[in-house]
């Protein structure tokens, strides 16, 4: 199995990040899972939110595919909130279901940050590249991405495309 998922991090589904998600998606042959669409709740140390998509989401994830790739819009010099919640819950994976935790290990990271212009701050990847090692999971890298008047760029498409070589 050597496939990859885009794991959609924002707060408007079709938004600049959901546009540049869909053409990495389309021109790849990757599925995408929106977190927009699913009902993930905080990490709380009792484990309250143990009925709720995450593990579900979790294990189809492991299950199936190689390399996670996450999306996120840049929302005040980090992961947009529903990205971040995300993370928190492999908390869960770690601490109760360690079987399925363990599956993490050896698989591949990679991150793309989207605005509407090229403005990363440096060190935006951080999270990712700290979480990975600590997962044991192997970073492939990270891009920004674009958008401008609700479409991307010529320029954009080519940089995807060409990064997009890391994922296959």
């Amino acid at each position: 199995m050597k496939k990859s998922v885009i794991i959609q991090g924002s707060a408007r589904s079709n938004g600049d990040t959901g546009k540049i998600v869909n053409y990495l998606a389309t021109t790849n042959g990757i599925d995408v899972i929106d977190l927009n669409t699913k009902t993930i709740g905080h990490y709380d140390y009792n484990y309250a939110n143990a009925d709720d998509d995450f593990i579900g989401l979790f294990t189809e994830i492991i299950t199936n595919y190689d390399t996670i790739i996450f999306a996120t819009p840049v929302y005040w010099y980090s992961m947009s909130g529903i990205m971040k919640v995300f993370f928190d819950r492999i908390s869960d994976i770690i601490r109760i279901h360690k079987d399925l935790g363990r599956q993490i290990r050896r698989k591949n990271m990679v991150m793309i940050s989207t605005s509407n212009s090229n403005d990363l701050v440096e060190g935006f990847n951080m999270p990712f590249v700290q979480s990975a090692n600590y997962l044991g999971m192997t970073y492939l890298g990270d891009i920004h991405a674009w958008g401008e008047d609700d479409r991307i760029p010529e320029d954009v498409k080519t940089k995807i495309d060409n990064f997009s070589v890391r994922l296959k």
